[in-house]
């Protein structure tokens, strides 16, 4: 229920993160995305919202969060987690796959999606799957476990990342500060996070509807 309230009012939780810890907050936020796709086994972590929040709080002059700054190591941050997954799956899938606590966190349908999504898509389901919660965190995973080479692989990961970082920034740091935002800002998450979702549930109906 933590998580869910944190997801939901993040533009709250990230003032008082930085409020607390100052310029420590940047290593904070910086692991949070890191950890999304670089864990493997959490994928719940805010991604998306965070990166709106934390841009449209750096476009305060009163705050303490410097807009580029944000931008670099979020953008560090989304390469090294997805390099990082690519590198888990690649060395230790089938010691993983083995151990039974892994299956706790990471569901079988979850890695079937990926494996689908990566299926239709190839090398661009890196890139493309960087939009979509839960599935970007298992993508790269998929992908270090067949034949994909690390410096293609890298290839998709670098646009995908700049893409994603650079819109969600540039959407929070200009719409953020709205009035109308500030008054609607867990309705405006939540509204993010379904746009998110959405071509993931259109393909899970899809592939019901299939079968």
């Amino acid at each position: 229920m933590q998580l869910i309230d944190f997801i939901i009012n993040v533009d709250r939780h990230l003032a008082e993160l930085v409020n607390n810890f100052g310029n420590w907050s940047y290593i904070i936020l910086f692991l949070i995305i890191f950890i999304e796709t670089g864990a493997v086994i959490l994928p719940f972590l805010p991604g998306d919202s965070l990166l709106f929040a934390a841009a449209a709080l750096a476009a305060n002059n009163a705050s303490q969060l410097n807009f580029w700054i944000l931008f670099i190591l979020f953008l560090v941050a989304a390469i090294g987690g997805d390099s990082s997954n690519f590198f888990i799956s690649k060395y230790l899938n089938k010691w993983l796959q083995s151990k039974p606590w892994f299956h706790k966190f990471v569901k079988p349908e979850y890695l079937q999606q990926a494996q689908e999504f990566f299926d239709k898509h190839g090398g661009k389901a890196i890139a493309l799957g960087r939009f979509i919660p839960i599935v970007r965190t298992f993508v790269p995973f998929v992908a270090g476990s067949g034949a994909l080479t690390y410096p293609k692989f890298i290839h998709y990961n670098l646009i995908g990342s700049f893409i994603w970082v650079s819109i969600c920034l540039v959407c929070g740091h200009l719409f953020g500060n709205l009035p109308f935002v500030q008054e609607h800002f867990s309705l405006i998450v939540l509204g993010i996070i379904f746009i998110s979702l959405l071509p993931a549930i259109i393909g899970f109906f899809k592939s019901k509807k299939a079968a």
